[in-house]
């Protein structure tokens, strides 16, 4: 079961979509009398591991508060192909109206976190830690990372608030390393963490001589990530970044850095394989 903290903005999210897939009215719905009482089963078809129940209940809140769930696994609970993740009553109008948008949400969110959790058991046993990126779907980055964490990964930064990174550009326009890390340190609030962008180990030399506290190695290979690590010495954490992939993390870990970041676990992910059938009437 997850100890991820869900995201404030839920409700928003799922209004948002009910509004593009909803529009005026459903209108092949209307052809159900609304009376109509109906009980529906989500079955996966697919190993996976479980995100996105609280956008999944907001759909059918939002759309008809007579609708209710009975759900038999968690977030952050494996699931096996075949097995029923949760049970709905209610008007079934608001079931056939609600069922693409939630399991989009859900089928989406699920993805991920089995991506991640795929990542982490790739290395266990090491000291690295699975990271994300803000390589995400636009207005969905709250949810996406929620899910990652779900799969037992962590987040790097939200966004562009919360932690300053130093990337190339930003080292380009303040005119050297030192500058750029300098400036960060006066203009950084209390508490918020400063990275630093590397693209070789002369790079490194000179983050670690500005007193770089963690750094990120962009596109290293697996010969110069132990040569990295041996330059920093536990001086700075250590960040892998770039051509991640299953294939390869476990190696990249072994050589002793601190964290990697994966973009692929936001946004390269195919979605679960889930189903809502209407059960017959008894």
């Amino acid at each position: 079961m997850s100890q991820a903290k869900l995201p404030d903005d839920i409700a928003e999210s799922v209004r948002r979509a009910l509004a593009e897939d909803v529009g005026t009215g459903d209108i092949t719905a209307a052809l159900i009398p609304a009376d109509t009482q109906a009980e529906a089963q989500v079955i996966t078809r697919e190993d996976a591991v479980l995100c996105g129940a609280a956008w999944f209940d907001e759909v059918f809140r939002q759309l008809d508060s007579r609708i209710r769930t009975r759900w038999n696994v968690k977030d952050g609970d494996a699931i096996d192909a075949n097995q029923i993740l949760c049970t709905l009553n209610g008007p079934a109008r608001g079931l056939l109206t609600g069922e693409r948008t939630a399991l989009n949400f859900l089928q989406h969110l699920s993805g991920i976190s089995r991506r991640t959790r795929q990542y982490v058991a790739a290395i266990r046993g090491t000291r690295a830690v699975v990271l994300d990126t803000r390589k995400t779907v636009p207005g969905l980055r709250r949810a996406q990372k929620y899910a990652v964490a779900c799969g037992g990964g962590q987040n790097h930064r939200m966004g562009l608030y919360d932690a300053i990174l130093i990337k190339e550009n930003h080292i380009a326009a303040t005119g050297s390393i030192a500058a750029a890390i300098r400036a960060a340190r006066d203009l950084a609030p209390k508490g918020v963490a400063v990275e630093i962008e590397v693209e070789n180990l002369e790079q490194l030399r000179a983050a670690l001589a500005a007193g770089a506290e963690r750094v990120l190695l962009d596109n290293f290979d697996l010969k110069q990530l132990p040569a990295a690590v041996s330059e920093a010495r536990g001086r700075a954490k250590l960040e892998a970044s770039g051509g991640v992939s299953l294939s390869n993390i476990r190696a990249i870990a072994e050589t002793g850095v601190d964290y990697i970041s994966i973009g692929d676990v936001t946004k390269n992910i195919k979605a679960v394989d889930l189903s809502m059938r209407l059960l017959p009437h008894s």
